[in-house]
């Protein structure tokens, strides 16, 4: 047994009995593996899937327990105003809106278990020009996030060591993103095991600093809850603190950017986004409840009169003394730093994904011989990062990315309507996991994420509409001349409204044009085949045969399109 193995299995039956509990129960689908293979399109070519559901769970923590819960408190408390004490609300609604995203990206995730994450979604549900558009913003805003953790850990740095030159932490996190990236390189496997005893130890340390609080130390448990029962009077102000903590769940769905790497996708992808969503959510709830329980009224205003960045160690100081101060803060480096290293892992995966895609030049596909990993992609998300660090305004250029954010968890929530609607004429949809209520689940996270997105401000829509146009700009000056274009389940859903017959027959000439490897105008037997089941005619094949040769009268040993298309209304005809 690895050294992780036990972890994995325990791991296993808590998410078990949890998705059978709250999840499996509600639908009338079972986690079948062999669902997944109905995905043919793509194929990460090098990686290898070595990452387990234990790896699954501590990936997504990692990538959501940095600024989320170390700085971000003070923030929410000085936006909820006089009822600041019942911030934590906030982090409970912001959690629902993601829950849909995270159920749809688990969807996706088992119907197409590959590198790229959400842009791989929206590229085939959509298409190249808004699969371009959402991967290189998804890129930048994973690496601007990450870039930010490495900034952000400076206050937790000052309760034990006088205060850095902005020189000073700029070089330090120059240094840490050539760790990261080296890291990153070695392999995926790598990245697991280092975070795996971060992600522990700051997790339990900071739910017993709280429950210690909560029992032991002068706090007033009562006053969260008045609070927050007091904050639905002032709706707007509940609602732009919701709309300001929603990114600290950005990362439940960053493991959907490296889907080509985990085992058995179908079963680890959901139950580790959704189990790593619950307790980031439970430990999010609990640790901004304790700030407000035990400490005083204007905590997060310093005494220099600016909001403090370091409210996690401000707590552990009230609790426990300077010495526990210290120790949480060196937790919260550490912990920052481990989402910096998750950032890197998974935004280094879109420019992967892209290039597989030839929506960006090929060899940012490249694959380390040694390490399996693509270590050119990597290296590129390394370099920018610095970039970043160096030049940009990161804290503000960060937030602008929470808007573009909240617009990708919405499409998300849109693929999965469009797909269930044009799965008949798109049968390579075959998820081995179906999100639960739907469609209303779906149309929760469509209406929530525009309810958040409109209190994000106009500099929200700023950074978002910078991300599309830059997206457009690569598009049509580079990948609209590489990229062979498919009939999209968009485009299909669209014409299946105005002309029914016709969006079947682009799908089936669609079918005939994919299997025509060699664009010869005539498919084989194999790609016959090959066709058909991409039609959704699955586990035929011997009828299958006798199909093509009933076509084939003049024994050629291939069909051109009309034969195929014949064959193919005689086949539905007969059904």
């Amino acid at each position: 047994m690895g050294e992780t193995a036990w972890f994995d299995e325990f791991i296993a039956l808590l998410s078990s009995w949890f998705f059978y509990r709250i999840v499996v129960k509600a639908t009338r689908h079972r986690f079948t593996g062999a669902q997944c293979q109905g995905w043919q399109a793509m194929k990460d070519v090098g990686l290898k899937r070595q990452i387990g559901l234990t790896g699954v769970v501590v990936i997504s923590l990692s990538a959501m327990l940095g600024s989320g819960i170390f700085v971000l408190p003070a923030l929410a408390a000085e936006s909820m105003r006089t009822n600041a004490a019942g911030f934590w609300l906030a982090y409970v609604l912001a959690a629902t809106v993601v829950l849909p995203g995270a159920l749809s990206k688990s969807e996706l995730g088992t119907a197409m278990p590959s590198s790229g994450g959400s842009y791989t979604y929206l590229e085939r549900t959509f298409g190249p020009g808004i699969g371009t558009i959402s991967g290189l913003g998804l890129w930048a805003s994973f690496m601007l996030k990450s870039s930010f953790a490495l900034i952000g850990f400076a206050a937790y740095v000052e309760v034990f060591s006088p205060a850095m030159s902005d020189i000073t932490l700029k070089l330090i996190s120059t240094g840490l993103i050539v760790l990261l990236v080296g890291i990153n390189i070695v392999g995926v496997t790598k990245v697991k095991n280092l975070q795996i005893p971060i992600v522990s130890i700051s997790v339990g340390t900071m739910v017993l600093i709280c429950l210690w609080g909560l029992l032991f130390s002068d706090s007033d448990p009562g006053r969260p809850a008045s609070a927050a029962v007091a904050s639905f009077s002032t709706p707007t102000t509940l609602a732009s603190t919701t709309a300001l903590v929603f990114v600290s769940y950005a990362g439940v769905t960053k493991i959907a950017a490296i889907a080509g790497e985990v085992k058995e996708p179908s079963r680890n992808l959901p139950y580790g986004m959704l189990l790593s969503l619950l307790i980031a959510t439970a430990l999010y709830a609990l640790v901004s409840y304790t700030i407000a329980a035990v400490l005083d009224d204007g905590w997060w205003i310093g005494s220099d009169g600016h909001v403090i960045e370091n409210p996690v160690a401000a707590l552990a100081e009230a609790v426990g003394g300077p010495l526990l101060a210290q120790i949480i803060s060196i937790l919260a480096v550490l912990t920052m730093v481990s989402m910096a290293l998750a950032g890197i892992l998974a935004s280094s995966r879109f420019g992967f994904a892209m290039a597989r895609d030839n929506l960006l030049p090929p060899a940012l596909e490249n694959v380390h011989d040694q390490y399996n990993s693509p270590h050119v992609a990597i290296m590129l998300t390394g370099m920018m990062m610095a970039l970043a660090i160096w030049f940009l305004d990161v804290h503000a250029v960060a937030k602008l990315a929470s808007g573009f954010k909240i617009m990708i968890f919405m499409l998300i929530n849109i693929s999965v309507l469009v797909l269930r609607q044009a799965r008949n004429t798109h049968a390579w949809y075959r998820p081995g996991f179906y999100s639960p209520l739907y469609p209303f689940f779906q149309i929760y996270g469509i209406f929530g994420g525009l309810f958040l997105l409109i209190f994000l401000g106009p500099k929200a829509l700023i950074g978002a509409l910078t991300a599309i146009v830059l997206g457009l700009v690569v598009y049509l000056t580079y990948g609209r001349k590489n990229v062979k274009v498919a009939i999209s389940p968009w485009k299909t859903l669209q014409t299946m409204l105005t002309d029914p017959e016709r969006a079947r027959k682009e799908v089936r000439q669609a079918a005939f044009a994919e299997a025509d490897a060699g664009l010869k105008d005539h498919i084989t037997l194999s790609e016959f085949i090959n066709a058909m089941e991409t039609l959704g005619y699955v586990n035929q094949r011997r009828k299958l045969r006798e199909l093509f040769h009933a076509a084939d009268t003049d024994y050629s040993g291939y069909l051109v399109l009309d034969e195929f298309l014949a064959q193919v209304d005689y086949v539905h005809e007969s059904e």
